[in-house]
């Protein structure tokens, strides 16, 4: 099954009802094979009141597309449905990074408004039918000018590469607030969004939406693109700039001010959204030929107090929420650090998925990082969702400004200096030769590091361990026999009554001496 039509299936799953911007009808004067409304004022500052303002009001449904003709727009229509970049935004000049539009469906339904800036100034980028590919007899060319069918758009590669056409977008936001970037190894993966509301709770999740962009020009490949959007739900209404830069992977600098119309019980800010379906940790006996397969293994946190910690995703049998409580975090991400094309075995390339950390640029205070894993069957749901939620309630009336950097990376952008876990694996229980005792878990935790390479011969690591319940057995470190230096695992057996999950820790020490990163991890007995 293909990235697209995976991404497809998941945010149709996903997405309900949109809000957009009501911006009525304009007189239009044409430029580069685009059509434009009037100029008006714009700025950062007007747009945050012009949010502020809208959350005093009862939330508005968006006009929308008529709904008969969009849901006959469904996966194979909308990919036939390709924009013309001949009418890229900037595809001639501007900008160094040309912008294209998606065209709303079946399952991105929500209209979106699309407007440029020039000299402080925006113009409407108005819908046409004939800026998209399909065909004579496309069901998209029943679709009239108003209201605005757009749903999205692609920012591409650097027009001084001669086959930026060609090329697959760098950064691509299209459905509710889910935006996705291109990591260092050149794939797409993980996304993120503008807010998560209630994911996990007993209440059905809201999903906001962006209903307008206002979009800033990069005069050279080391400018930002600037991205400014309005985002709007029942429950909050928010604005939105993204700063933008193609590097060797992407980086976002993101301001939000959010205002809210009513409290949400858990709202999560900076929320990463991923899959993880199994990996070598634990698998069902022949479930798929793969041996693994995740767009993320892994959540990492770098927390206040300067603790590297790593937790194995799980995909559990029930809904399932940890909180890591923290104050001031230095960051966290949703990470895939296993590279290996041989442990997928797939031509999507999983080992090339991005990691996307999320670094504050402000005091983010008191509060948790969040994780969210969710059962699933198959890869085509994103399952996980790791996000910062603050420790004080929301309140209605209330505002909310913070500030974050998001990079999309083959890694951390600030990996710890002590040794890292690299894999979990979990077998029976008991040594070889005896009979193997029941309910009893033997866990391999390895770590790599120069800090372990530098080990005096003989001397080796000591694991430190602790559980919410249970008892450790058989404990000991030994280097992983693969000639790989600084390569070790620490080995344990674990006994536990009952099915509850059970929480343990683990690191690396030498006397007094930290030598690894902390491992958490939540185990489900079975």
């Amino acid at each position: 099954m293909s990235l697209d039509r995976r991404t497809f299936l998941q945010l149709a799953a996903a997405f309900q009802a949109a809000s957009a911007l009501g911006i009525g009808p304009a007189m239009a004067e044409k430029a580069e094979g685009l059509t434009f409304g009037p100029a008006e004022p714009f700025s950062w500052e007007g747009l945050k009141r012009h949010a502020r303002e809208l959350a005093g009001k009862p939330y508005e449904s968006p006009p929308r597309p008529n709904p008969e003709i969009v849901q006959q727009i469904d996966y194979d229509a909308h990919g036939k449905l390709r924009y013309k970049l001949e009418n890229a935004l900037w595809g001639e000049g501007g900008s160094v990074y040309p912008i294209s539009f998606q065209h709303v469906g079946r399952y991105f339904p929500k209209t979106v408004r699309m407007h440029l800036i020039e000299k402080g100034a925006a113009r409407e980028i108005l819908y046409n039918p004939n800026l998209f590919m399909g065909g004579p007899g496309h069901v998209a060319k029943k679709l009239g000018p108003e209201p605005s069918a757009f749903a999205g758009f692609w920012v591409h590669e650097s027009r001084n590469r001669p086959d930026w056409k060609k090329a697959e977008p760098w950064a691509t936001f299209l459905g509710a607030s889910y935006f996705r970037a291109v990591g260092e190894l050149g794939q797409v993966g993980l996304s993120s969004r503008g807010l998560a509301i209630g994911p996990g709770t007993a209440n059905p999740e809201e999903f906001p939406d962006f209903v307008a962009f206002w979009f800033e020009p990069a005069l050279t490949e080391a400018d930002p693109v600037i991205v400014n959007a309005l985002l709007d739900s029942p429950s909050v209404a928010g604005a939105y700039r993204f700063a933008m830069r193609r590097g060797k992977g992407v980086v976002m600098d993101i301001e939000a001010s959010l205002n809210l119309r009513k409290p949400i019980e858990r709202m999560g800010l900076a929320p990463l959204t991923s899959m993880f379906w199994f990996s070598e940790t634990v698998k069902a006996t022949a479930v798929d030929w793969r041996p693994e397969v995740h767009d993320s293994d892994g959540l990492a946190m770098w927390n206040g107090k300067g603790e590297h910690i790593w937790r194995p995703l799980n995909n559990p049998s029930r809904i399932m929420v940890s909180s890591f409580v923290d104050q001031t975090p230095r960051g966290f991400g949703l990470c895939q650090r296993d590279r290996d094309f041989n442990n997928y075995q797939d031509g999507v390339k999983y080992q090339l998925r991005p990691t996307a950390w999320v670094e504050p640029l402000s005091d983010w205070g008191e509060g948790a990082i969040q994780l969210t894993e969710i059962p699933t069957d198959d890869e085509i749901h994103d399952n996980i969702v790791a996000m910062w939620v603050p420790k004080d309630p929301t309140a209605a009336g209330k505002t909310y400004d913070y500030r974050y950097r998001l990079h999309w990376l083959a890694d951390e952008p600030y990996p710890s200096p002590l040794a890292r876990c690299m894999a979990t694996r979990l077998g029976n229980g008991g040594q070889p030769g005896q009979p193997r005792p029941k309910g009893v878990r033997k866990f391999m935790v390895e770590f790599k590091g120069d800090v372990l390479a530098k080990l005096p011969f003989g001397v080796k690591p000591e694991p430190v361990l602790s559980a919410s319940r249970g008892q450790f057995s058989y404990i000991y470190a030994e280097a992983v026999p693969n000639e790989v230096p600084g390569h070790w695992r620490a080995q344990f057996d674990f006994t536990v009554d009952g099915k509850d999950p059970v929480e343990m820790r683990l690191y690396l020490k030498h006397g007094d001496e930290v030598l690894s990163e902390t491992w958490l991890y939540q185990y489900h007995p079975f």
